[in-house]
């Protein structure tokens, strides 16, 4: 079962399953590119001699530990970062090591947010602030692709999840007290 199915109940539904804006592994991106150069650059501008081996083992070794660093490091964060909005719910889970996890039940927000820089906007992003019900605070996804979409989304799925709620209230009333609701008089 893959993730994050795996973490769904069996009447609840994956509706949108994100992770941070792309732009987000840009720079980790870039870095791989600038350190391959740079090593390539450097091993080969290493002039001939006794020591030619050793120097070219340390630009090596450098270039390894800059990728693990500002490489391999945010680019495992980007990928082990996820935001599931499903039908009763919203997941949070980020961490390559230690986790970290939050669920919201739908029914427990109370507000969505949505900010925007002016770069935001070019690229599409954005931070959404989730206000819940409950002593945690507001919940703060940041880099979130298409974040005024989502929020959209986030704000119709309450709607639907307190539709839902309702009719289950109203059928668990309409079978414990008959077929048919009491009928109140004026």
């Amino acid at each position: 079962m893959a993730y994050p199915d795996k973490l769904l109940a069996e009447d609840e539904e994956l509706v949108r399953h994100l992770h941070p804006h792309w732009l987000t592994i840009l720079r980790p991106v870039v870095v791989l590119l600038l350190v391959v150069g740079a090593a390539s650059f450097g091993t080969a501008a290493i002039p001939a001699g006794r020591q030619q081996g050793i120097f070219r083992m340390l630009v090596l070794a450098l270039a390894l530990v800059l990728l693990l660093v500002f490489v391999l490091v945010p680019l495992l964060r980007w990928r082990t970062t996820h935001y599931v909005i499903t039908s009763h719910r919203l997941l949070f889970r980020e961490g390559i090591l230690a986790r970290r996890g939050r669920d919201i039940g739908l029914s427990r927000i109370t507000d969505v947010s949505y900010t925007q820089t002016l770069w935001d906007r070019v690229i599409n992003s954005g931070t959404l602030t989730i206000e819940s019900a409950g002593d945690s605070g507001p919940t703060v996804l940041g880099q979130i692709p298409d974040s005024d979409g989502v929020q959209q989304l986030l704000n119709h799925m309450i709607e639907e999840d307190a539709d839902r709620r309702a009719q289950e209230s109203a059928g668990y009333i309409g079978e414990h007290y008959g077929a048919t609701a009491p009928q109140w008089s004026r």
